[in-house]
């Protein structure tokens, strides 16, 4: 699986720079580089809602649209940052029922 998540990455990478490459259109690649990080960065941070499935369900499912989101701002020259953006909402609700609702795991260390 592991594995897979690595060659996603890498095959998307190619395709940006294979798409540049065709047009030499410079900021459809930095704008292309910064959403992916963007969205690298927020599969990194949905590990934090690991602890509760179905929201990790949906933040899974919220980052794939975002993945094709790029690419449909890739081939067809459509931004749509609210897709682009979603996982954060994910990310967001967590640590609002975090807040709520507390950890759980607050004494553990001290006891």
């Amino acid at each position: 699986m592991k594995g897979m998540i690595v060659l996603a990455i890498i095959l998307t990478l190619g395709i940006l720079f294979l798409y540049y490459f065709k047009t030499k259109n410079l900021k459809k690649l930095f704008i292309s580089l910064g959403t992916f990080g963007v969205i690298l960065g927020f599969a990194v941070m949905g590990n934090i809602t690991r602890q509760v499935i179905p929201l990790f369900i949906a933040h899974l499912i919220l980052l794939l649209a975002a993945w094709g989101g790029l690419f449909v701002y890739l081939f067809k020259d459509r931004y749509y940052w609210w897709i682009l953006f979603s996982p954060a909402v994910t990310i967001g609700l967590f640590l609002i029922m975090e807040l709520l609702t507390g950890s759980g795991h607050e004494y553990t260390i001290l006891d």
